[in-house]
């Protein structure tokens, strides 16, 4: 019986994707470093690369791997808000709210991404765009306004009174 590479690729991927769910970083790259011939599953294995990596806290490694992911499939989400995410932890803001636009061009219509570019915003001191980007994301869905309470990325704006009316506005709204 010959082996089908399809199948081997696929239990490669779900092994890698089992041990990231163990929390077993070293495991998945490990696995992820065995698969062959990926075909239409490389944008698959490039994400869970960079998941393990990101578990391992080597946020620049994961950033690559993400950005690889993105250059395979340029408007998939999942890719453009994990490389922001590394943006935002290799002190790199800019790139973090670059990334989010670009996000925005292809999702307008996914209230994280607009929250996501509101954090951006906020940690890099720009205030206006912040609560702008903040309050479109909370007319899509006011149930972003749970996050608030414990998103340190709004610390910069917390005590801020044009902050606290927008999240007075959005919380009084039924």
């Amino acid at each position: 019986m010959a082996l089908n590479p399809e199948k081997i690729l696929t239990r490669q991927l779900l092994a890698a994707e089992g041990y990231l769910a163990l929390n077993m970083p070293d495991h998945a790259l490990r696995e992820l470093s065995h698969v062959q011939d990926l075909g239409d599953k490389l944008y698959v294995a490039r994400m869970l690369r960079g998941e393990a990596l990101l578990l391992k806290k080597d946020h620049e490694q994961a950033l690559i791997a993400f950005h690889e992911a993105h250059v395979e499939r340029p408007t998939e989400l999942d890719a453009l808000m994990r490389m922001a995410w590394c943006f935002k932890r290799i002190d790199q803001l800019q790139q973090a709210i670059n990334t989010m636009k670009l996000a925005y061009q292809f999702h307008k219509d996914v209230p994280v991404v607009l929250y996501n570019l509101a954090c951006y915003y906020s940690l890099a001191g720009e205030k206006e765009d912040a609560l702008s980007w903040l309050g479109r994301a909370f007319r899509m869905d006011r149930q972003l306004l749970k996050l608030i309470e414990n998103e340190t990325d709004f610390d910069p704006l917390r005590n801020d009174v044009d902050f606290q009316h927008l999240l007075q506005l959005t919380s009084s709204q039924k």
